[in-house]
């Protein structure tokens, strides 16, 4: 039996999983837009999000599960104060994106993998790997070849300074500084073991 590990506040956690039997999950540039549309509505109040890559039939996030106070701090007066649990979450997230693939393109049943998968990270180090991992995955893939090529990730934000909800500066301070981020975002890494770890 699988053990599914919880999400807990205060945080950070390595989330990613694929479409089913590997189906594409995002079969136009719409369909990327719309999930980000829709992790704005459902995860952006539950979390602080570090990193992000969405490719054809996969994706990765990067994120730190807020504490309830954080949630309840950031809710609007006229919102009914309430905490929603994280992995119901991110089960909203993904039923409404799938409900909206089903009927866009007339299919049915299941779109991802279930259960999603989730690794803890419990160290600044690990954190780093994850964000150039993330990031790297569009090279990795074939889709490009250096991570500034590819729209679907966060790199782009990281590098630039228009307003975002991404956690740029502490993703920026992790590498000490910009600089030191896009040079070792330029240099080519094997993640075979990282890979492994992920079960992917």
């Amino acid at each position: 039996m699988q053990i599914i590990e919880p999400l807990e506040s205060g945080k950070y956690y390595h989330i990613y999983n694929r479409g089913i039997n590997s189906e594409n999950i995002f079969k136009e540039n719409r369909n990327h837009e719309y999930f980000l549309m829709l992790y704005n509505k459902h995860i952006d109040p539950i979390t602080e999000t570090l990193a992000w890559c969405l490719l054809k039939n996969h994706f990765h996030l990067l994120v730190r599960i807020k504490t309830s106070e954080e949630i309840l701090e950031n809710q609007n007066e006229d919102q009914i104060k309430k905490i929603i649990l994280p992995h119901q979450s991110f089960g909203n997230l993904f039923n409404a994106y799938t409900k909206a693939i089903n009927k866009g393109y007339n299919r049915h049943g299941t779109l991802f993998e279930r259960p999603f998968k989730r690794k803890l990270i419990d160290n600044e180090t690990y954190l780093r790997s994850v964000i150039k991992y993330i990031h790297y995955n569009p090279v990795n893939h074939g889709f490009c070849k250096h991570p500034i090529e590819y729209p679907w990730s966060s790199y782009l934000t990281c590098v630039s300074e228009k307003p975002t909800k991404l956690k740029r500066e502490r993703v920026i301070s992790l590498f000490k500084n910009i600089e030191d981020l896009k040079n070792l975002h330029n240099q080519n890494e094997d993640f075979d073991s990282l890979e492994k770890f992920l079960d992917l």
